[in-house]
């Protein structure tokens, strides 16, 4: 039963994902880069770490976005868990005409929960974020004041193994991957739908603390216009590093 639900939601969000586009919508190609990194340090606590470089257009031309998160994380059980974090994000310039970075301050706050079958896994969070993004004063400078809204995030990720049941080592297995991001609060009018992000690849497991993926992003996103919207076809890589400094494990 619970396999059925899990499948309708994930055929549910790939739908709504694939629905046509408005007509006034700009595309562009990239490359994200990441590094994912969760450490736990005790039965109770343990860390947060993501580090990410996207690239702005044909894959390679330019820097787009560069992001550093840290959070530190309370356990509940083996399958829950909370976590309070801050991401520094640069925003390069996003043309040739704006000539300066723009830095945003994010703190965040998350739930995190896994439902484990036999054979697959789903991962979930729910993320509360306060965007701090300074605004541009020019295309050459930064003004003293900041922009402000909140955001609130849906993930799942689904894993299943291509390996017959029972081999040893289970090295690979396929990704489905979906995250909602929702706008609020007073300084957003026209936008409230912020962006959709479906990942579809693989995942290669090195050893049970080790993972790569890698596949297809689309991200389709709603600008602050309201009328304009973005859509980005992306290649993503991501190293997801896992590693348990209890004693004994």
């Amino acid at each position: 039963m619970k396999m059925k639900i899990q499948l309708s939601l994930v055929a549910i969000l790939l739908a709504t994902a694939v629905l046509a586009q408005p007509k006034n919508t700009s595309h562009a190609s990239q490359t994200w880069l990441a590094y994912f990194n969760q450490t736990r340090l005790s039965n109770k606590w343990g860390l947060w770490g993501d580090f990410q470089i996207r690239t702005r257009e044909e894959l390679v031309s330019d820097f787009s976005t560069g992001i550093a998160r840290v959070g530190l994380t309370y356990f509940i059980d083996d399958n829950v868990r909370l976590t309070l974090g801050y991401g520094f994000i640069n925003n390069y310039p996003p043309n040739d005409n704006v000539k300066v970075s723009q830095p945003e301050h994010r703190p965040w706050q998350q739930v995190q929960w896994f439902t484990k079958n036999k054979r697959t896994r789903l991962m979930q969070y729910i993320r509360l974020e306060q965007r701090y993004r300074r605004r541009y004063l020019n295309n050459t400078e930064l003004a003293d004041s900041y922009a402000f809204n909140f955001r609130l995030r849906y993930n799942f990720f689904y894993q299943i193994p291509l390996h017959p049941q029972g081999l040893i080592p289970k090295k690979l297995s396929a990704i489905v991957n979906d995250e909602l991001h929702i706008n609020f609060g007073k300084q957003i009018v026209n936008n409230y739908f912020d962006q959709n992000r479906l990942f579809l690849g693989l995942n290669y497991a090195f050893d049970n603390n080790n993972n790569l993926q890698f596949g297809y992003l689309n991200t389709f996103i709603q600008t602050a216009a309201g009328n304009q919207y973005r859509n980005i076809n992306a290649l993503r890589v991501a190293y997801v590093h896992n590693l348990d400094l209890r004693r004994g494990k």
